[in-house]
């Protein structure tokens, strides 16, 4: 409806009515009303409606004056006005918009002649509205007197019943003290609501069931309106159940006209507060409509009231409604009127307030009719999660929705604004107008799908829950809505990965790199070369980047060929044993992918670099026996250094490599760790593995200890999967001098391996010890005793000898032989695939593996490799050594053993380290020597060469010496029983009274609650933050690693697609990359400049320009901090310590040091926003420390105390 607005120069100067109205209440209208034009509004707010007002002004030709806090200085409203003033100079934050001298004062220094009061604040206080009218201004709302009497509640109760309209049972006059609210409870009976008798918007409101409690919920709730309105008189009444929540718009005049503008429905409702508000009221019976409507304007014409405002009813199923009270005031949702009336309100009122009648205006009630219909949203800084927890900060990113049928109504909604915790947490209000409901629902829908909002929480995700949920979109909603739909709380966690990966770049600008680097070089600045994989399969990808990318999958068209996976899936793990042991040539296992790197790179090339190469080998190398790309210590460390999931690894390399079986590491009673665990946890483990794309598990004991090996063959072979029971091979079998470890000793080991079951044998020669003439003794014989067992060998390269070994092995009838792609080969690796594929080409034993398809694929890794530069072993390891036969250290360990040697300041001594290790092993008993036994050995080594301990001095001091950990457990028997027993006496000497376990140390442990462990992880974690079952296995088997892996993953988000440079060391300033976050989404990232400046909080800004757009974080600087007071944070795993559950400011503390708590007790409380809220305690305990005080102004999760 097009409504004419008079002009101010307009013949209407002095409006002529020509009839005297009076009023019920007997008041008496003039005969003639003056028309005065207004020239200037001070609005006396701030926020949205601030803005609001000032856009009316400037359609109507009028200035505009803005108000404003020291704190919201940096506001957008003082900056959309004309003029703008800061009030309340050294008055905390909501006090200074509560100045009414201050206000005043502005107004007349800077030649005000109206005022707006918007809502919320002063809007309903008399004295202000009186105040500005004796200073000689206007108040654009209803008169004082009008505005007294509406906004004492009691009042209004009295007036209504004069006018006739139904009321609810309630105080007579405002309660002040708790004894009045006590005996008003016991004679009336409860339910009853606390309202503040001062204010609306829920602040200060309470529903009370019980008697007890009463007396803290009146306290909280007049605390809340006292600190809101300025007066924490509080009205009470009987709480009507299942209402809903309607309202009337009014808009009168000063010559006695009143119109109502229709109803809308409100009852959607959190904590008394609206949250979304709709207009016209759906469902809503038309004759309970019209008398609503007749008792609303019967009303205003009884008091007299002009200008806009809102009559409140509770309507119950019956068609039954009760007036609740009367807002004399503009409304928040005022704008979903004026969506389906066509009247703009706020325009309307200042003309009122010039004097103009409605009849001027075009505002007759036949002229008035509802269009479509409309709804609004308030979108707010509150974490539904958490409660609807108010959230501050900086809004790091802002993208709204728009578009048809939809209007935004914000102030703070900006990139860079900071949301504080002294005011409303209205970020933005939208409104969707159409035809019907549903229509308006499917338009705020889209709408707020389109909003991104990064730096702080927001109610967003619930709101999209409300708008898909069937009873709202029918309409059929009570202010029981919420409480009742529980579902309408199941988010779905927003990712915000953009932000969260320009946090990890900043992060690793200010502070240094997160994963620590071994060697001062750097990655290489170099794109690998990806090798070509067929012609078809490039075609199935628009282009070479998207071939890199994590998630590129190939087309199903275009498959790679057929291995021994497709034997193994279809026709079991003995059908796939018999098809290796049929093969005619030698079979080949990769460990490319697993410990090659491990020994030559510290475990640490990323899933990232592994994915790139992955469709080749998938389709180049398809004869493969495995692949080794799992298990082990690529486990911890995925998480600990590389954070990254090793689940998630598995289950993407088994995407893109669907025909070459993948083999894992089993510790077997160890699983992946350095301990036992209960067996139920291996079980799991072995089961989600298979689940998660794992084929062959080589199972082996660091010890070879026969129990800790079946328990783990027993797993595996019952999750599915093929059982590679597994030798770990020490000593040497052709040397008659060394008899511990001889041929009768491994052939008696096979054979209780291939009475358990095992589907494949194996020979782990950890450290390269297995000479050509042994391997040939060796393999020999387990040919002949075993002619149908699949025989597989695993050695490393530390002597040079592998390639010769592994021949042999070949010769002597070994089915599989391990090898590493040459570029990754050699020293303490695998021997050379090139090496091998090229000497046996053309013989009876030809692998069947192309040459230059090596060549191809070991290009890549030899660029590749220098990536990893800070973590290459050639930095301290130029060359192989056959020394390893005298010392016995594993491949992976000497190499990590080096770099320990070199960190401890030991560099120059790691010959002397190495003879230890032999001597540190004979102490122990000459032990086999795997992870973690050899870890064992290791730590004694460098305990000796630290301490300058010769064996004997060890043996002669072991009761007094501090041995390394490791040592201890070993001895107490907790990784297992040694072959030939503990040593003696060094055992007894070093245990002295200490327990010890005989047998196997898991088959006495309690089996892991993984539903404990399940909730022990949720709590660790942010509580929108998903955990997996996969996480929960990881936590069984490193606890703090996976929670510290998980905190770090809710923080910093995929960090696993950057490329491996910009993971480790980040980018130079002024350097431009993409980052390909899923199929079809890629960022394009600039870091544009580090803040040399530190901010009050140790923060530095870190600029970047994200996909064309401005981005900036704000990186706490850890060096920088060191030197100054920064209050701590709580640690969330950790229920002695409360944290505060929301940013805010201490109004009361309830305990002190050394009071004995229980669980769910008060400790303090904290207000924020203008709510307040009780901090209780977790768990039952003593206060070890109170670490806040009255009035101390707190960040979410700053720590308030301690328990003991």
């Amino acid at each position: 409806m097009l409504l004419r607005f008079v002009n101010r120069n307009s013949r209407y100067g002095l409006s002529q009515l020509n009839s005297r109205l009076t009023t019920s209440s007997g008041r008496t209208y003039a005969n003639s009303v003056e028309y005065k034009p207004i020239r200037k509004v001070l609005v006396a707010n701030r926020g949205e409606i601030a803005v609001r007002v000032f856009r009316a002004c400037n359609e109507l030709g009028i200035k505009s004056v803005a108000i404003y806090s020291k704190e919201d200085r940096a506001h957008l409203h003082r900056l959309k006005a004309d003029e703008s003033y800061m009030v309340g100079v050294g008055q905390p934050p909501v006090q200074a918009y509560l100045d009414i001298d201050q206000i005043v004062k502005i107004c007349l220094d800077n030649g005000v002649d109206a005022v707006h009061p918007g809502y919320g604040f002063l809007s309903e206080r008399s004295d202000f509205a009186q105040a500005i009218v004796n200073a000689g201004m206007r108040f654009i709302g209803p008169s004082p007197k009008v505005v007294q009497q509406m906004g004492d509640k009691v009042a209004a109760r009295v007036a209504a019943i004069e006018a006739g309209v139904p009321i609810v049972p309630g105080t007579d006059g405002p309660v002040t003290t708790t004894k009045e609210a006590m005996d008003f409870c016991q004679k009336h009976g409860l339910p009853v609501i606390f309202k503040a008798a001062f204010g609306g918007g829920g602040r200060g409101m309470r529903v009370v069931r019980k008697m007890e409690e009463v007396e803290e919920n009146f306290q909280r709730a007049s605390s809340e309106a006292k600190a809101a309105f300025g007066d924490g008189s509080m009205f009470i009444e009987k709480f009507i159940e299942r209402p809903r929540h309607i309202e009337v718009q009014l808009l009168g005049d000063k010559a006695g006209n009143v119109v109502h503008l229709y109803e809308r429905d409100c009852s959607v409702q959190r904590r008394h507060q609206k949250v979304v508000e709709m207009a016209p009221a759906p469902h809503l019976n038309d004759v309970t409509r019209q008398r609503m409507f007749e008792c609303a304007v019967k009303l205003a014409r009884h008091v007299g009231y002009e200008n806009a405002g809102t009559v409140e009813f509770l309507a119950d199923e019956s068609g039954n409604f009760y007036f609740i009270e009367v807002n004399a005031r503009l409304q928040v949702e005022h704008t979903v009127t004026e969506e389906i009336t066509g009247v703009d309100l706020v325009q309307s009122q200042i003309r009122v307030a010039e004097g103009m009648t409605l009849p001027e205006l075009g505002l007759k009630q036949e002229n008035i009719a509802p269009n479509g219909f409309a709804i609004q949203c308030r979108v707010t800084t509150e974490d539904p999660a958490k409660g609807f927890q108010p959230d501050t900060g900086r809004i790091e990113v802002f993208r709204s929705g728009e578009g048809m049928g939809i209007r935004l109504d914000g102030a703070s909604a900006f990139a860079g604004a900071i949301i504080s915790p002294y005011y409303d947490s209205l970020l933005c209000k939208v409104i969707a107008h159409s035809r019907d409901l549903q229509s308006s629902c499917a338009k705020m829908n889209r709408c707020l799908r389109e909003f991104r909002v990064r730096g702080v929480k927001t109610n967003i995700p619930f709101l999209l829950n409300v708008l898909e949920n069937q009873k709202f979109l029918n309409g059929s909603v009570d202010t029981y809505f919420i409480d009742e739909n529980p579902q309408l709380f199941n988010f779905v966690p927003s990712q915000n990965r953009a932000q969260k990966l320009l946090n990890y770049i900043g992060q690793v600008l200010v502070n240094g790199p997160t994963t620590p680097l071994s060697t001062n070089l750097k990655p290489a600045e170099i794109t690998p070369f990806i090798p070509a994989v067929s012609q078809d399969y490039q075609e199935t990808t628009s282009s070479r980047e998207e071939r890199n990318i994590k998630f590129t999958k190939r087309a199903d068209d275009v498959r790679p060929p057929q291995g021994l996976r497709q034997v193994y899936k279809e026709k079991g793990p003995e059908a796939f044993a018999k098809a290796v042991r049929n093969s005619k040539q030698l079979l080949l296992m990769d460990t490319t992918f697993r410990d090659a790197h491990q020994s030559l790179l510290a475990t640490r090339v990323r899933t990232h670099d592994l994915l790139k190469v992955s469709p080749y080998v998938s389709h180049k190398m398809s004869n493969l026996y495995s692949l080794e790309n799992w298990g082990g210590a690529t486990f911890d460390v995925a998480m600990r250094f590389l954070h990254e999931c090793p689940w998630e690894r598995l289950e993407e390399m088994r995407k893109l490599i669907p025909n070459i079986p993948f083999q894992m590491l089993l510790r077997g009673a160890n699983a992946v760790g350095y301990t036992n665990y209960p067996d139920n946890v291996i079980f799991k483990f072995c089961e989600l593995s298979v689940q998660c794309g794992m084929d062959i598990f080589r199972v082996f004991d660091s010890l070879n200890y026969l129990p800790n090996l079946i328990i783990g063959m027993e797993a595996a072979g019952k999750a599915g999967g093929i059982v590679e029971a597994a030798i770990s091979y020490s000593g040497d079998v052709s040397d008659p001098k060394k008899t511990k470890y001889d041929l009768k000793y491994y052939l008696n080991l096979a054979d209780e391996l291939v009475k358990a079951g095992t589907h494949v044998l194996a020979i782990k020669d950890m450290a390269g010890l297995l000479r050509p003439t042994a391997a040939k003794i060796l393999i020999t014989a387990l040919r002949d005793k075993y002619p149908d067992l699949p025989i597989h060998i695993h050695t490393h390269d530390t002597s040079g000898n592998g390639v010769a070994s592994m021949l042999v092995c070949a010769e002597a009838g070994a089915d599989v032989v391990d090898v590493a792609v040459d570029s990754m080969s050699g020293l303490t690796s695998q021997p050379s695939m090139g090496a091998i594929v090229a000497a046996l080409r053309g013989t009876a034993l030809d692998t069947g593996i192309d040459l230059s398809t090596v060549s191809d694929y070991s290009a890549f890794w030899e660029q590749t490799r220098t990536l990893y530069a800070p973590f290459e072993c050639t930095t301290t390891m130029k060359s192989g050594n056959a020394d390893v036969y005298s010392n016995e250290i594993p491949g992976g360990q000497y190499t990590n053993l080096q770099f320990q040697a070199y960190s401890l300041g030991l560099g120059d001594h790691f010959e002397d380290i190495k003879k230890a290790y032999a001597e540190a092993n004979q102490l122990l008993g000459d032990i086999i020597k795997v992870t973690p036994s050899s870890k064992v050995v290791g730590d004694l080594a460098q305990f000796m060469v630290q301490n300058q301990l010769k064996p004997q001095d060890v043996l002669d001091k072991a009761e007094e010496l501090s041995l390394p950990k490791s040592v201890v457990e070993y001895l107490q028997g907790w990784i297992g029983q040694p072959y030939g027993g503990f040593p003696e006496p060094f055992r007894s000497k070093v245990l002295r009274n200490m327990p010890r376990i005989e047998g196997r140390p898991g088959a006495s442990m309690e089996p892991l609650d993984f539903g404990k462990l399940k909730d022990e992880l949720r709590a660790s974690v942010p509580a929108d933050f998903p955990v997996t079952d996969k996480d929960i296995m990881s936590a069984a088997l490193y606890p703090k690693v996976t929670k510290d892996f998980l905190s770090f993953v809710s923080e910093y988000g995929p960090v696993t697609h950057l490329d491996t440079r910009m993971f480790l060391t980040g980018p130079k300033v002024g350097e431009e990359f993409e980052v390909s976050i899923e199929r079809g989404k890629t960022l394009g990232i600039k870091t544009l400049a580090v803040a040399e400046d530190l901010t009050e909080n140790g923060e530095r800004e870190v600029f970047f320009e994200l996909n064309g757009t401005l981005r900036s974080v704000f990186i706490k600087d850890n060096e920088a901090r060191k030197e100054m007071h920064i209050h701590p944070k709580a640690v969330k795993s950790d229920p002695k310590q409360v944290g505060a559950p929301m940013p805010g400011e201490i109004i009361d503390i309830r305990v002190k040091k050394g009071d004995r708590i229980t669980k769910g007790q008060p400790l303090v409380i904290l207000s924020a926003m203008k709510m307040e809220t009780v901090v209780q305690s977790p768990v039952d305990g003593v206060v070890g420390s109170v670490d806040i005080k009255m009035g101390m102004k707190l960040e979410a999760e700053d720590l308030i105390l301690c328990l003991e």
